[in-house]
Protein backbone atom coordinates (compact mmCIF):
# COMPACT_ATOMS: atom_id res chain seq x y z
CA UNK A 1 0.00 0.00 0.00
CA UNK A 2 1.47 3.07 -1.16
CA UNK A 3 -1.20 5.42 -0.23
CA UNK A 4 -4.84 5.47 1.73
CA UNK A 5 -7.58 7.38 0.23
CA UNK A 6 -10.55 5.92 -0.03
CA UNK A 7 -11.61 1.34 -0.52
CA UNK A 8 -10.32 1.58 -3.79
CA UNK A 9 -7.01 1.14 -2.16
CA UNK A 10 -8.09 -2.22 -0.19
CA UNK A 11 -8.40 -5.36 -2.18
CA UNK A 12 -9.63 -7.77 0.64
CA UNK A 13 -12.12 -5.97 3.25
CA UNK A 14 -11.76 -9.07 5.33
CA UNK A 15 -7.85 -9.28 5.22
CA UNK A 16 -7.35 -5.82 6.48
CA UNK A 17 -10.49 -6.11 9.11
CA UNK A 18 -8.70 -9.52 10.22
CA UNK A 19 -5.03 -7.37 9.84
CA UNK A 20 -6.26 -4.47 12.47
CA UNK A 21 -8.28 -7.22 14.84
CA UNK A 22 -4.92 -8.86 15.14
CA UNK A 23 -3.02 -5.48 16.11
CA UNK A 24 -5.89 -4.96 18.58
CA UNK A 25 -5.40 -8.12 20.68
CA UNK A 26 -1.27 -7.68 20.35
CA UNK A 27 -0.63 -3.86 19.97
CA UNK A 28 3.03 -4.02 19.91
CA UNK A 29 4.37 -7.05 17.98
CA UNK A 30 5.56 -4.72 15.58
CA UNK A 31 6.70 -2.35 17.52
CA UNK A 32 9.94 -2.25 15.78
CA UNK A 33 8.36 -1.83 11.98
CA UNK A 34 8.27 1.80 12.61
CA UNK A 35 11.67 2.43 14.41
CA UNK A 36 13.72 5.74 13.26
CA UNK A 37 10.49 6.21 10.46
CA UNK A 38 8.69 9.45 10.92
CA UNK A 39 5.30 10.11 10.81
CA UNK A 40 3.80 13.49 10.01
CA UNK A 41 0.03 14.52 10.83
CA UNK A 42 -1.00 17.61 8.76
CA UNK A 43 -4.46 19.15 10.13
CA UNK A 44 -6.10 22.29 8.32
CA UNK A 45 -9.05 21.38 10.51
CA UNK A 46 -9.86 20.11 13.84
CA UNK A 47 -9.63 16.60 14.92
CA UNK A 48 -9.85 14.77 18.32
CA UNK A 49 -10.44 10.82 17.25
CA UNK A 50 -8.10 11.00 14.29
CA UNK A 51 -5.67 12.70 15.76
CA UNK A 52 -5.42 10.86 18.92
CA UNK A 53 -5.94 7.33 17.58
CA UNK A 54 -3.00 7.93 14.59
CA UNK A 55 -1.10 9.22 16.69
CA UNK A 56 -1.28 6.17 19.20
CA UNK A 57 -0.99 3.57 16.23
CA UNK A 58 2.12 5.19 14.95
CA UNK A 59 3.52 5.00 18.34
CA UNK A 60 2.46 1.26 18.97
CA UNK A 61 4.54 0.50 15.56
CA UNK A 62 7.68 2.47 16.82
CA UNK A 63 7.41 5.84 14.82
CA UNK A 64 8.02 8.85 15.81
CA UNK A 65 5.10 11.23 15.33
CA UNK A 66 5.53 15.01 14.14
CA UNK A 67 1.76 17.33 14.46
CA UNK A 68 1.49 20.65 12.24
CA UNK A 69 -1.86 22.02 12.26
CA UNK A 70 -1.50 24.55 9.21
CA UNK A 71 -4.96 26.09 9.86
CA UNK A 72 -3.04 27.68 13.35
CA UNK A 73 0.47 27.40 13.23
CA UNK A 74 1.47 27.26 9.80
CA UNK A 75 1.74 29.63 7.08
CA UNK A 76 -1.80 30.33 4.77
CA UNK A 77 -1.26 27.68 1.61
CA UNK A 78 -1.58 28.65 -1.79
CA UNK A 79 -2.91 25.55 -4.14
CA UNK A 80 -3.83 27.23 -7.11
CA UNK A 81 -1.06 27.62 -10.28
CA UNK A 82 0.00 30.33 -12.03
CA UNK A 83 -1.23 32.85 -9.89
CA UNK A 84 0.75 35.77 -8.64
CA UNK A 85 1.07 35.43 -4.82
CA UNK A 86 0.35 39.08 -3.68
CA UNK A 87 -2.73 38.23 -1.18
CA UNK A 88 -3.25 36.60 1.74
CA UNK A 89 -1.34 33.25 0.57
CA UNK A 90 2.05 32.90 1.93
CA UNK A 91 3.35 29.36 0.75
CA UNK A 92 2.39 27.59 -2.26
CA UNK A 93 1.60 23.69 -1.73
CA UNK A 94 4.44 23.31 -3.94
CA UNK A 95 7.10 23.93 -1.67
CA UNK A 96 4.96 23.13 1.33
CA UNK A 97 4.50 19.39 1.09
CA UNK A 98 7.54 19.03 -0.77
CA UNK A 99 9.09 20.33 2.94
CA UNK A 100 7.42 18.17 4.86
CA UNK A 101 8.04 14.98 2.45
CA UNK A 102 11.47 16.12 3.35
CA UNK A 103 11.24 15.05 6.97
CA UNK A 104 8.26 12.63 7.29
CA UNK A 105 8.08 8.96 5.98
CA UNK A 106 4.72 8.88 5.77
CA UNK A 107 1.90 11.99 5.63
CA UNK A 108 -1.46 12.44 6.73
CA UNK A 109 -3.26 15.29 5.89
CA UNK A 110 -6.74 16.13 7.21
CA UNK A 111 -9.32 19.16 5.49
CA UNK A 112 -13.00 19.50 5.21
CA UNK A 113 -14.62 20.99 1.28
CA UNK A 114 -15.70 24.90 1.18
CA UNK A 115 -19.59 23.15 0.44
CA UNK A 116 -19.44 25.78 -1.90
CA UNK A 117 -18.46 24.39 -4.93
CA UNK A 118 -19.41 20.98 -5.73
CA UNK A 119 -17.34 20.60 -8.61
CA UNK A 120 -14.35 22.12 -6.73
CA UNK A 121 -14.89 19.70 -3.67
CA UNK A 122 -15.11 16.75 -5.86
CA UNK A 123 -12.01 17.02 -7.24
CA UNK A 124 -10.02 16.57 -4.22
CA UNK A 125 -7.60 19.05 -6.00
CA UNK A 126 -5.56 20.00 -2.31
CA UNK A 127 -5.31 16.27 -1.54
CA UNK A 128 -4.11 15.63 -4.68
CA UNK A 129 -1.63 18.14 -5.06
CA UNK A 130 -0.20 17.61 -1.80
CA UNK A 131 0.33 13.73 -2.42
CA UNK A 132 1.91 15.12 -5.47
CA UNK A 133 4.73 17.68 -4.45
CA UNK A 134 5.15 15.58 -1.34
CA UNK A 135 6.71 12.00 -2.60
CA UNK A 136 5.86 10.46 0.58
CA UNK A 137 3.54 8.07 0.87
CA UNK A 138 -0.27 9.46 1.85
CA UNK A 139 -3.20 8.72 4.54
CA UNK A 140 -5.95 10.72 4.47
CA UNK A 141 -7.20 11.80 7.71
CA UNK A 142 -10.20 13.18 6.05
CA UNK A 143 -10.76 14.97 2.42
CA UNK A 144 -13.68 17.33 0.77
CA UNK A 145 -15.52 13.79 -0.18
CA UNK A 146 -14.19 10.86 2.18
CA UNK A 147 -12.92 9.69 5.27
CA UNK A 148 -11.37 5.99 4.74
CA UNK A 149 -9.93 5.45 8.16
CA UNK A 150 -13.44 6.11 9.84
CA UNK A 151 -15.35 3.52 7.68
CA UNK A 152 -12.57 1.29 7.96
CA UNK A 153 -12.62 1.59 11.85
CA UNK A 154 -16.92 1.35 11.03
CA UNK A 155 -16.17 -2.08 9.01
CA UNK A 156 -14.27 -3.51 11.82
CA UNK A 157 -16.74 -2.72 14.80
CA UNK A 158 -19.57 -4.15 12.64
CA UNK A 159 -17.22 -7.43 12.10
CA UNK A 160 -16.58 -7.30 15.54
CA UNK A 161 -19.74 -6.63 17.45
CA UNK A 162 -21.49 -9.46 14.85
CA UNK A 163 -21.80 -13.14 14.52
CA UNK A 164 -18.66 -13.15 11.80
CA UNK A 165 -15.95 -16.20 11.06
CA UNK A 166 -13.09 -15.74 9.25
CA UNK A 167 -11.82 -18.81 6.99
CA UNK A 168 -7.95 -18.57 6.77
CA UNK A 169 -7.85 -20.61 3.58
CA UNK A 170 -10.41 -18.00 1.74
CA UNK A 171 -9.05 -15.46 3.82
CA UNK A 172 -12.64 -14.10 4.19
CA UNK A 173 -14.78 -13.36 6.68
CA UNK A 174 -18.51 -14.64 6.41
CA UNK A 175 -21.69 -14.07 8.05
CA UNK A 176 -22.46 -16.92 11.02
CA UNK A 177 -26.21 -17.27 9.27
CA UNK A 178 -28.10 -14.11 7.91
CA UNK A 179 -25.77 -11.57 6.23
CA UNK A 180 -26.22 -8.38 9.39
CA UNK A 181 -28.52 -5.71 7.78
CA UNK A 182 -26.46 -2.58 8.07
CA UNK A 183 -28.55 1.23 8.13
CA UNK A 184 -26.96 4.61 7.33
CA UNK A 185 -29.35 7.57 8.62
CA UNK A 186 -29.52 10.73 7.89
CA UNK A 187 -30.43 12.85 11.29
CA UNK A 188 -30.80 16.48 11.66
CA UNK A 189 -28.02 19.21 12.63
CA UNK A 190 -28.01 22.67 13.17
CA UNK A 191 -25.91 23.55 10.86
CA UNK A 192 -24.84 22.15 6.96
CA UNK A 193 -22.29 19.25 7.30
CA UNK A 194 -19.63 17.75 4.50
CA UNK A 195 -20.99 14.29 2.96
CA UNK A 196 -17.52 13.02 3.54
CA UNK A 197 -18.25 10.46 6.42
CA UNK A 198 -21.91 9.52 4.91
CA UNK A 199 -20.09 9.30 0.98
CA UNK A 200 -17.34 6.69 3.03
CA UNK A 201 -19.23 4.89 5.29
CA UNK A 202 -21.22 4.28 2.09
CA UNK A 203 -18.57 3.55 -0.14
CA UNK A 204 -16.93 0.95 2.04
CA UNK A 205 -20.68 -1.06 2.99
CA UNK A 206 -21.30 -0.76 -0.39
CA UNK A 207 -18.33 -3.10 -1.55
CA UNK A 208 -18.73 -4.82 1.59
CA UNK A 209 -21.91 -5.99 0.74
CA UNK A 210 -20.38 -6.83 -3.21
CA UNK A 211 -18.18 -9.36 -1.01
CA UNK A 212 -21.27 -11.20 0.58
CA UNK A 213 -20.86 -9.45 3.97
CA UNK A 214 -23.59 -7.04 4.80
CA UNK A 215 -26.68 -5.72 3.35
CA UNK A 216 -26.62 -2.16 3.14
CA UNK A 217 -29.70 0.18 3.12
CA UNK A 218 -29.19 3.86 3.68
CA UNK A 219 -32.62 6.33 4.35
CA UNK A 220 -32.78 9.78 3.67
CA UNK A 221 -35.45 12.52 3.59
CA UNK A 222 -35.91 13.30 -0.07
CA UNK A 223 -33.45 16.12 -1.28
CA UNK A 224 -30.48 14.30 0.43
CA UNK A 225 -29.17 11.84 -1.97
CA UNK A 226 -25.67 11.02 -2.21
CA UNK A 227 -23.72 11.54 -5.10
CA UNK A 228 -24.41 8.52 -7.16
CA UNK A 229 -20.72 7.31 -6.93
CA UNK A 230 -20.61 6.46 -3.30
CA UNK A 231 -23.72 4.22 -3.48
CA UNK A 232 -23.69 2.25 -6.74
CA UNK A 233 -25.44 -0.84 -4.73
CA UNK A 234 -27.05 0.56 -2.29
CA UNK A 235 -31.00 0.26 -1.21
CA UNK A 236 -32.20 3.59 -0.88
CA UNK A 237 -35.42 4.29 1.01
CA UNK A 238 -37.07 7.52 2.18
CA UNK A 239 -38.98 6.07 5.22
CA UNK A 240 -36.63 6.03 8.58
CA UNK A 241 -38.73 3.14 10.35
CA UNK A 242 -39.34 1.07 7.23
CA UNK A 243 -35.47 1.33 6.94
CA UNK A 244 -35.27 0.05 10.32
CA UNK A 245 -37.10 -2.75 10.08
CA UNK A 246 -35.02 -6.28 11.41
CA UNK A 247 -32.04 -3.88 11.10
CA UNK A 248 -28.80 -4.89 13.19
CA UNK A 249 -26.52 -1.55 13.10
CA UNK A 250 -28.21 1.57 12.33
CA UNK A 251 -25.33 4.35 11.29
CA UNK A 252 -26.69 8.08 12.15
CA UNK A 253 -24.98 10.60 10.56
CA UNK A 254 -25.97 14.34 9.26
CA UNK A 255 -25.16 15.58 5.91
CA UNK A 256 -26.04 18.22 3.80
CA UNK A 257 -27.80 18.11 0.36
CA UNK A 258 -25.26 16.91 -2.64
CA UNK A 259 -28.38 18.24 -5.38
CA UNK A 260 -28.73 21.81 -3.99
CA UNK A 261 -24.98 21.57 -3.00
CA UNK A 262 -24.01 22.62 0.58
CA UNK A 263 -27.75 23.40 1.19
CA UNK A 264 -29.71 22.18 4.16
CA UNK A 265 -33.14 21.46 2.99
CA UNK A 266 -36.80 21.33 4.74
CA UNK A 267 -37.25 18.31 6.20
CA UNK A 268 -40.64 16.16 7.36
CA UNK A 269 -40.93 14.76 10.40
CA UNK A 270 -38.75 13.42 13.17
CA UNK A 271 -35.39 11.90 11.85
CA UNK A 272 -33.28 11.74 15.26
CA UNK A 273 -33.11 8.08 16.21
CA UNK A 274 -34.45 7.23 19.63
CA UNK A 275 -35.00 4.10 21.61
CA UNK A 276 -38.68 3.94 20.55
CA UNK A 277 -37.35 4.42 17.07
CA UNK A 278 -35.23 0.99 17.31
CA UNK A 279 -38.21 -1.06 18.29
CA UNK A 280 -38.92 -3.12 14.73
CA UNK A 281 -35.09 -3.74 14.87
CA UNK A 282 -33.18 -6.42 15.35
CA UNK A 283 -32.13 -5.33 18.36
CA UNK A 284 -29.87 -2.91 16.58
CA UNK A 285 -26.59 -1.63 17.80
CA UNK A 286 -26.02 2.16 17.00
CA UNK A 287 -23.12 3.99 15.28
CA UNK A 288 -21.87 7.25 15.05
CA UNK A 289 -18.46 8.58 14.16
CA UNK A 290 -18.42 11.53 16.98
CA UNK A 291 -18.45 14.42 18.07
CA UNK A 292 -22.57 13.93 18.42
CA UNK A 293 -24.93 16.30 19.46
CA UNK A 294 -26.85 14.62 21.70
CA UNK A 295 -30.57 14.99 21.53
CA UNK A 296 -30.44 16.86 18.59
CA UNK A 297 -28.91 14.41 16.16
CA UNK A 298 -29.18 11.02 18.08
CA UNK A 299 -31.03 10.30 21.52
CA UNK A 300 -29.46 10.68 24.90
CA UNK A 301 -31.60 7.63 25.62
CA UNK A 302 -29.47 5.69 22.87
CA UNK A 303 -26.17 6.87 24.00
CA UNK A 304 -26.79 6.13 27.10
CA UNK A 305 -27.61 2.89 26.80
CA UNK A 306 -25.92 -0.75 25.85
CA UNK A 307 -27.21 -0.36 22.11
CA UNK A 308 -24.64 2.34 21.68
CA UNK A 309 -21.22 1.28 19.93
CA UNK A 310 -20.32 4.45 20.23
CA UNK A 311 -17.35 4.22 22.33
CA UNK A 312 -15.96 1.41 21.04
CA UNK A 313 -16.12 2.26 17.74
CA UNK A 314 -13.82 5.25 18.81
CA UNK A 315 -11.47 2.80 20.22
CA UNK A 316 -10.79 1.01 16.69
CA UNK A 317 -9.96 3.79 15.47
CA UNK A 318 -6.41 3.01 16.30
CA UNK A 319 -6.55 -0.40 15.25
CA UNK A 320 -7.81 0.93 11.64
CA UNK A 321 -4.90 3.09 11.44
CA UNK A 322 -2.38 1.03 12.71
CA UNK A 323 -3.11 -1.55 10.10
CA UNK A 324 -2.99 0.92 7.49
CA UNK A 325 0.21 2.12 8.57
CA UNK A 326 1.53 -1.52 8.96
CA UNK A 327 0.53 -2.18 5.00
CA UNK A 328 2.63 1.41 4.00
CA UNK A 329 5.73 0.37 6.34
CA UNK A 330 5.58 -2.88 4.97
CA UNK A 331 4.33 -1.70 1.47
CA UNK A 332 1.87 -4.66 1.10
Amino acid sequence: MKKFFSVGDVDNLSQIVKEALNEKASPNTNETLGKHKTLGLVFLNPSLRTRLSTQKAAMNLGMNVMVMNMDKDGWALETQDGVVMNGSTVEHIREAAAVMGEYCDILGLRSFPTLKNAEEDYSEDLFNKFMKYCGKPVVSLESATRHPLQSLTDLITIIENSDFSFNEKLQQYSPNGKKPKVVLTWAPHVKALPQAVPNSFSEWMCKAQAQGLIDFVIAQPKGYELNEDFTPNATLVYNQEEAFKDADFIYVKNWSSYKEYGQILPVEGDWMPTLESLVNTNNAKVMHCLPVRRDLELGSDILDSEKSLVIKEAGNRVWAAQAVIKRILENK
